[in-house]
């Protein structure tokens, strides 16, 4: 089998079922036939196999109903699709039923074992490991600094899953002058040999300064100490070239499609 194929395979497998079955720190699920629903986040989540079983009508019914239950908490809600999901049809549905897509990341999967080693940052910058509550509102500040988010909204969810977390997050900051300057997270997926690589944000006059793959770095550390043989990373088209260059695979895209009771 073809390597992107078996890490495919691998992902679809472990991951894929861990998102049916587990909630995040924090988050509620439930199931509504071959879907999972989270809910307790920012916003809504919905997440299926990579073969729903339906198509035509039913699958109108059943993206229908999801509709239907996050109106009912007046809530937005994403529903995260893959490329070489079954049926093929799920995006037009998903289009003609209201949501709007935002921008495609590519999923790109590496062995633990296959990650380049990447040369330190600058000696005026310290990479490490986020520590308590005021980090966490230092890592809020950046994130809505970064990507126009409501900081508040963003410090509240980081605070509610730090308080339910089972110790399968680790969040790393880049600092420089004793602000955070750069910062992401790795979350272990309980029950799998996969780690996901999330939430990366640089502040725009710091980016090319080799800060993303410092942190790459230093996350494969901690999953290494947590024996983790898979790495896995949704990636926008910025970041893919460096996770290549890393010894990452592409081996789908993703791309999801976000549903709001505000905007009808």
């Amino acid at each position: 089998m073809p390597d992107a194929a078996r890490l495919l395979a691998a992902y679809d497998r472990e991951v894929r079922q861990a998102e049916l079955t587990q909630a995040e720190p924090g988050q509620q699920l439930t199931v509504d036939g071959p879907l999972a629903r989270l809910t307790g986040g920012r916003r809504g989540f919905v997440s299926g196999p990579p073969d729903l079983g339906v198509t035509g009508a039913a699958l109108d019914e059943l993206i229908a109903r999801q509709r239907a239950f996050f109106a009912a908490r007046g809530e937005e809600f994403e529903w995260k699709t893959r490329a070489h999901d079954r049926p093929a049809e799920l995006p037009e549905r998903l289009l003609a039923a209201g949501f709007v897509p935002e921008e495609t990341e590519t999923v790109l999967i590496a062995p633990l074992d296959a990650v380049a080693a990447s040369a330190p940052p600058s000696t005026d910058v310290v990479v490490r490991e986020a520590d308590g509550h005021d980090d966490l509102l230092r890592i809020a500040t950046l994130s809505a600094t970064v990507f126009g988010h409501d900081e508040a909204a963003v410090a509240a969810d980081l605070l509610a899953r730090a308080r339910a977390d089972p110790g399968t997050t680790t969040h790393v900051v880049a600092e420089a002058d004793g602000r955070f300057v750069a910062a992401s997270r790795l979350e272990v997926v309980p029950g799998t040999g996969f780690a996901g690589l999330w939430g990366g944000a640089t502040l725009p006059e710091w980016r090319g300064r080799g800060l993303y793959r410092a942190l790459v770095a230093h996350r494969v550390g901690t999953a290494r100490d947590r024996g983790v043989a898979y790495l896995q990373v949704d990636a926008l088209p910025t970041s893919r070239p460096i996770l290549e260059r890393l010894g990452f695979t592409a081996v789908t895209e993703t791309t999801p499609y976000v549903w709001s009771p505000f905007s009808r």
